[in-house]
């Protein structure tokens, strides 16, 4: 038989036992691959293990994650629907940790701004619980994602410059990707520079191009945002030739 990796031929004995320094047939390997597949596995497990053991180390006790430890408070200012907080919710955190994962926080914190003088930092257009969830995605890099939580993430972590996070969510976004949301997830894409997404959505409506006119969102671009149809057909020509 042909390793699937190194292409040479080996051996397996015809009752299933492997010829000496050869492996079984089911595994496509010879038994030079398979033993360094075994401890690449094991390698990467250790590698698991100890990345895991070193968020656990990195991520602070619930306890900590309290006003009474804090030195500056996140305020959701605005519901998410253009609606003020009937009650107004805010998230403590500590600056290091906001400055070390956010450039947008750390130049906040250095150049003495309003909100680094008062310990409020109020953010605007956003739920209490995508405040509340992207504070939490700072300190352990884990978030619950569903649709709009993938969204309001990915606008705070281009706001914030959250790379990280912003990949997150594109990479959940693109997940999520069918015929039916790709155009307005290209839309969305482009508005928020989150090019992961917007790559996959555009290569996905130009698989579906004789569906395109037909679009809802199509017909409210045209209107809205003509440029970006061209740019759209113009991918689409530019692919095909």
């Amino acid at each position: 038989m042909k390793c699937r990796y190194c292409k040479k031929d080996y051996r397996v004995a015809t009752n299933g036992v492997p010829a000496p320094a050869l492996k079984v047939a089911d595994s496509g390997a010879c038994g030079e691959c398979y033993e360094k597949a075994i401890e690449a596995k094991e390698e990467l497990k250790h590698e698991n293990d100890d990345l895991k053991a070193k968020v656990a180390f990195l991520s602070l006790p619930p306890g900590l994650h309290l006003p009474s430890f804090s030195d500056v408070v996140l305020v959701a200012s605005d519901d998410g629907l253009g609606h003020s907080n009937a009650i107004t919710i805010s998230v403590p955190a500590h600056r290091a940790v906001l400055a070390s994962r956010s450039p947008v926080f750390r130049a906040m914190f250095e150049n003495e701004m309003e909100e680094s003088l008062s310990g409020t930092i109020k953010i605007g257009d956003v739920s209490c619980d995508a405040l509340r969830s992207f504070v939490n995605y700072l300190y352990t890099a884990e978030a619950s994602l569903d649709e709009q939580m993938a969204i309001d993430l990915l606008v705070l972590a281009e706001k914030y410059r959250v790379k990280h996070l912003k990949t997150y969510c594109e990479n959940y976004k693109v997940s999520e990707l069918n015929w039916e949301n790709a155009l307005k997830n290209f839309v969305f894409a482009r508005q928020h520079n989150a090019k992961i997404l917007e790559e996959a959505a555009l290569l996905l409506i130009m698989d579906n191009m004789e569906k395109l006119s037909k679009c809802d969102v199509y017909m409210e671009l045209v209107e809205k945002d003509p440029r970006l149809v061209v740019e759209i057909y113009e991918a689409y020509h530019s692919e095909v030739g």
